[in-house]
């Protein structure tokens, strides 16, 4: 494997809403972040071989913090290796805002800085050589 001469990488950032509860206390299950990093991998592929690819396997995932309802979440991830049809990468989850829990203001938030890192992950994807277009931008 080959480190990639220019960094490749992704950064989605979205609101977890009220549908993305899973548990008491407006807690949203690991799996949404998994989710997110799903999508970064597949704007990485995008990025490097024009096709989406497929997502292998996860070597390693670790939840560092709770998530809940009307947090914002900033996932980011990068090409960490490159094989023939292999790309390593790693991801991390920050929450870059948290609601606040503030009586008689159920819409109230907080910016927090620096962020918090409640997910961190790594894994490899594949692009069969078939699939893979142009060189890696």
């Amino acid at each position: 494997m080959e480190n990639p001469k220019t960094p490749i990488t992704s950064l989605i950032r979205l609101r977890i809403g009220a549908h993305d509860v899973h548990y008491a206390g407006n807690l949203v299950d690991g799996a949404k972040m998994l989710n997110l990093f799903g999508d970064v991998a597949t704007e990485l592929l995008i990025r490097s071989d024009g096709d989406e690819g497929l997502f292998v396997a996860y070597d390693r995932v670790e939840f560092l913090a709770p998530v809940r309802a009307g947090d914002y979440i900033e996932a980011f991830g990068e090409i960490v290796a490159l094989g023939r049809t292999s790309r390593q990468m790693r991801f991390e989850a920050r929450k870059v805002i948290a609601a606040a829990d503030v009586p008689g203001q159920p819409s109230a938030a907080d910016v927090l800085d620096p962020p918090v890192v409640v997910c961190r992950a790594s894994g490899t994807c594949v692009v069969p050589a078939a699939c893979q277009r142009g060189g890696r931008k």
